[in-house]
């Protein structure tokens, strides 16, 4: 087994979920990362922990969506609900077989099944004093290739993002954090955007490589009315298999009133039609990791980029204040490379240099 496998195990296990003696740790995973998933098996045993193995086959979830009837699409998982309610960790290992499965499957019913399966969803993410979470990249060869790597060279980047000395990166993000965190007004300003809103910027968090593997941002939720200006975004946003490209989005309330792409626009406006509270911002979010540097179609990594800020339409998390409500959070990446961000009337960042 590759040692980086190992380590990346122990990463996880002992850094970003701290499993003590006698925790249950859920391991959520697909075929491609077996070599991982018996490594976070092992880890977890040393630690003290009793590993419980969910493993996603490929294929099914289209198999799912071709055949499966209301009730299939309305049957709430009791089943997993209790398991995640009795455990004390969760592992979510971010793998794919296909990642365009999902192209062809009806829209509605995937976002049906996610309001269904929602509140356990919800229970993970947001539920910190019960449980514990991390979704953590593996390099696998569908992933590989819609980064246009090789596989060898994909395992290099995925590895580098994610093994580091994370006590000194944690550092430098506290530096921004604790720019956000005082801060009520954001303006951002340059190559595509001109965009203000309000933060509660006490209410910032920051991921240190602890909820996600790899971390690297600091994020808040915008004000939900407070949106006014517009953005185009230069990265491509995916959904369930959906490459949307060349997002426009224009805001007045904060609510999205304009919204334009040059491809799959039909899906864009699909998404921002989910629910009422879809066309409204739940993240305002900055990419922090210093081995990040190329976009991959894979967002836990792609929002981590530096240079980069991202912005998520739909569901604000409880810990930035919550305040917005979705069935959605979707995340879409912009380069700031020619571009600024303005706190309070002060730039914090010009052109992807921090000026703190």
């Amino acid at each position: 087994m590759d040692i980086r496998i190992i380590k990346l195990a122990k990463l996880v296990v002992n850094y970003s979920l701290q499993t003590k003696h006698d925790e249950n740790v859920i391991i959520s995973g697909g075929t491609e990362a077996s070599e991982f998933i018996t490594a976070l098996y092992k880890e977890v045993l040393y630690a003290g922990g009793h590993p419980i193995l969910r493993l996603n086959l490929p294929g099914l979830a289209p198999i799912f969506y071709k055949y499966a009837k209301d009730h299939h699409i309305k049957n709430f998982p009791k089943y997993f609900d209790y398991q995640v309610k009795n455990a004390e960790k969760y592992i979510g290992i971010n793998t794919e077989s296909n990642t365009r499965e999902l192209t062809s499957a009806d829209p509605k019913k995937i976002v049906e099944r996610q309001k269904i399966v929602r509140p356990i969803t919800d229970y993970i993410v947001n539920t910190r004093d019960k449980i514990r979470r991390c979704s953590v990249g593996f390099p696998c060869m569908a992933l590989a290739q819609d980064a246009e790597m090789s596989l060898d060279d994909y395992e290099d980047f995925v590895f580098r993002a994610c093994l580091q000395d994370w006590q000194k990166v944690g550092k430098d993000i506290d530096k921004v954090l604790k720019k956000i965190k005082s801060a009520k007004k954001v303006c951002l300003l340059g190559k595509n955007v001109n965009l203000k809103f309000d933060i509660r910027g006490k209410l910032a968090d920051a991921d240190r490589g602890e909820e996600n593997m790899p971390g690297g941002e600091v994020f808040v939720a915008p004000v939900r009315e407070s949106a006014e200006g517009w953005i185009k975004f230069e990265y491509p946003a995916i959904e369930a298999g959906n490459e949307v490209d060349g997002i426009y989005l224009e805001f007045q309330k904060g609510k999205v009133v304009k919204a334009k792409a040059s491809k799959n626009q039909k899906f864009l406006h699909s998404m921002l039609n989910v629910d009422e509270n879809a066309s409204y911002l739940g993240e305002f979010g900055i990419g922090l990791n210093p081995k990040i540097k190329k976009f991959t179609k894979n967002l836990l990594f792609d929002e981590k980029i530096g240079g980069t800020i991202h912005l998520a339409l739909g569901m604000a998390y409880k810990e930035n204040g919550g305040g917005n409500d979705s069935t959605i959070h979707w995340d879409i990446v912009k380069d700031m490379k020619k571009a600024k961000i303005v706190l309070d009337g002060k730039v914090i960042q010009e052109n992807g240099k921090w000026k703190l």
